[in-house]
């Protein structure tokens, strides 16, 4: 086979999507028998509502989440006051998608999973990895019932202990964000409306949230604990818990369907390739949950590294552009992951900082701009939305697993289209992961430049 992709949460499914729609012949394996069963990673960034968009499943998560309530912060039984959760950051013809949407993990993960079976992808439950031999042509899996795999590349997609990463020998480098345990859970709660994320907070600084989850009939409790507490996730500790917080009952809550406790740290993996080995989501960087980054940061991952698999294993690029990976998506891991520490320790506000819409590679190697006096659009920043003078929309070109150029001209080998007014002068090259790669005043340059990434029409 061409991939093996090592873990089957967002991350993995949405690499496995990714490649089974450019014809690449891949395997998602997965430790568990079945897909997570929790709500833990809810919410889904505008950058990657647009990433979804483009892989077939945003209308689907749509029809099974919802918008974030304001948050109703309670003391002793009184309401004390609402906020909203995030700052509004306003929409526009570049940006359409600028509203964090909740979709509880578990169904983020079942509408991601049905799509790779539409594509034609494939998942084997219940295979846990034990070991990874590398050679020059490829790599060799071993499970633990014996049986053995053979791809030419591996991609880590096993969560924050990953055994692909402790298997190539990857330290991860970091810091605690709190030392107070945290606990998660989805739960069956009576006597609050659905129409905020209820907030109770103790003398102590301690407390819980219950946030209803939307599309569902649960609530997301999160709780932080006072140091040295050992949380009790049974359904009597948590009633105990919410209790001792809020104004209900303990026989308010009624049913305990997921719980996990965790102490929050942030976490950068040294090396996202170790030859044909890569590192992707939370194998590579763990994050605080308070910014809402870790699930959106790991999807955005897949998608960069997607394309320039299938552009390799073609022949149509050099291997060198899998080594633009690491580039590219360490560094933005890192600074996602000092944005999650800012929001947790409340020195960074929900929104603008947040919704992922900023992200670019102006400093990639696989960025070339060379235009003089570049327009409101540079090489390396995220390609806007948008309407050119024919009508098109732009995320409607975009769609699909093909690189666009915008040009006023039609340019021989290359699929083509004007660019809409609001991208100044100049042609773009607009990479299949969204982000414009190339950009110029004349098409000098631009066959060069896509034989080099792997491009159609390259020299």
């Amino acid at each position: 086979m061409d991939v093996l992709i090592v873990g089957a949460g967002p991350t993995g499914l949405t690499l496995g999507i990714d490649l089974a729609r450019r014809g690449v012949d891949a395997l998602v394996v997965e430790a568990a028998g079945k897909l997570f069963p929790g709500s833990r990673g809810k919410g889904i960034q505008p950058r990657t509502q647009e990433v979804f968009d483009d892989l077939g499943v945003r209308e689907a998560l749509r029809a099974v989440g919802g918008p974030y309530p304001p948050q109703l912060f309670w003391k002793d039984g009184e309401r004390l006051k609402t906020q909203p959760m995030f700052d509004a950051v306003p929409a526009d013809e570049g940006a359409p998608y600028t509203d964090p949407l909740m979709v509880a993990q578990w169904r983020t993960q079942e509408v991601l999973y049905a799509r790779l079976l539409d594509v034609g992808g494939r998942v084997a439950f219940g295979q846990t990895l034990t070991g990874l031999e590398q050679d020059a042509e490829g790599v060799t899996a071993r499970f633990a019932d014996g049986s053995a795999a053979r791809a030419r590349y591996v991609v880590a997609a096993d969560g924050g202990r990953s055994a692909v990463r402790r298997a190539v020998g990857v330290g991860m480098t970091g810091e605690s964000v709190d030392p107070s345990p945290f606990l998660v859970a989805d739960l069956r709660v009576r006597g609050l409306d659905r129409d905020h994320w209820h907030v109770f907070v103790g003398d102590d600084g301690n407390g819980v949230a219950l946030c209803p989850l939307a599309g569902t009939d649960d609530f997301q409790l999160g709780a932080k604990l006072p140091e040295g507490t050992e949380p009790d996730l049974s359904l009597a500790g948590l009633r105990r818990l919410v209790s001792a917080y809020s104004h209900l009952d303990a026989a308010d809550v009624t049913e305990v369907r997921w719980a996990s406790d965790f102490r929050p740290r942030a976490a950068l993996a040294d090396r996202f390739r170790v030859g044909r080995v890569f590192l992707a989501g939370d194998a590579a960087h763990v994050h605080s949950p308070a910014g809402g980054q870790g699930l959106n940061t790991s999807v955005q991952d897949a998608y960069n590294l997607g394309w320039k698999l299938a552009a390799v294993l073609a022949g149509d690029a050099p291997d060198a552009l899998l080594d633009t990976y690491e580039e590219e998506r360490r560094a933005n891991a890192a600074a996602m992951l000092d944005l999650s520490t800012g929001v947790h320790r409340g020195e960074v506000r929900r929104g603008e900082a947040t919704v992922q819409l900023g992200i670019g590679y102006r400093e990639s190697s696989l960025t070339a701009e060379t235009r003089p006096r570049p327009g409101p659009v540079r090489a390396g920043d995220r390609a806007p939305d948008g309407r050119n003078a024919d009508g098109t929309r732009m995320f409607d070109a975009f769609r699909g697993p093909h690189w666009t150029l915008l040009a006023p001209e039609p340019v021989k080998g290359f699929r083509s289209l004007p660019a809409p007014a609001s991208y100044g002068p100049g042609l773009f090259l607009v990479r299949p992961d969204g982000y414009v790669g190339w950009a110029g005043e004349s098409p000098e340059g631009l066959r060069e430049y896509a034989a080099r990434a792997g491009a159609p029409g390259g020299a």
